[in-house]
């Protein structure tokens, strides 16, 4: 199904969108990241927020850092000031790509064993599943992130995958 180049790559790609909607959301006022424009999460900054909690939680379920202080339901308010905002979305990304890198050949096969807060139960699920899921999750709240911005007269990058920039395609030839 997937192997750990997939996980590396997606690492880097979820990194190089971050930069993007982070440097996008950059240019407006903290009021306007704060509006409530319908989003899941209301507003850019809540939505923002809810994705650096669900990358700690998920690296935490791996060992990588300590879990949220905060359940899931209050993730939109996980970190309030945007520049402290800012600073741990850098720090997670380069954990990421770190965890990512050292993942070996072989090492998403198995189970991932965990307490979902979300589900209320233990679940065990195939890294099959739960890997692809962390960078899906990503992508689907972003891409909500992506239209309030858009919709605030933000201009953000392209996000199609093939469109990230090749150093980040480790090793995938990008002439073929």
């Amino acid at each position: 199904m997937i192997d750990n180049r997939f996980v590396q790559m997606m690492a880097r790609y979820n990194g190089w969108q971050n930069r993007a909607a982070y440097a996008a959301a950059d240019t407006l006022t903290d009021a306007e990241r704060r509006l409530d424009r319908g989003a899941f999460f209301g507003s850019i900054h809540a939505t923002l927020s809810h994705l650096l909690w669900a990358d700690r939680i998920w690296l935490s379920r791996f060992d990588r850092c300590p879990p949220p202080d905060c359940p899931g339901n209050e993730s939109g308010g996980f970190v309030a000031d945007w520049d402290d905002l800012k600073a741990q979305r850098t720090a997670m990304d380069t954990l990421v790509v770190t965890w990512a890198d050292a993942m070996a050949p072989g090492a998403v096969a198995g189970n991932l064993d965990w307490y979902s807060g979300a589900a209320g139960r233990d679940v065990s699920a195939p890294l099959g599943i739960v890997l692809p899921h962390i960078f899906n999750h990503q992508t689907h709240h972003r891409g909500q992130v992506h239209a309030m911005l858009t919709a605030a007269g933000c201009r953000t990058e392209d996000t199609d995958l093939f469109l990230m920039p090749t150093a980040d395609w480790l090793g995938f030839d990008h002439r073929s």
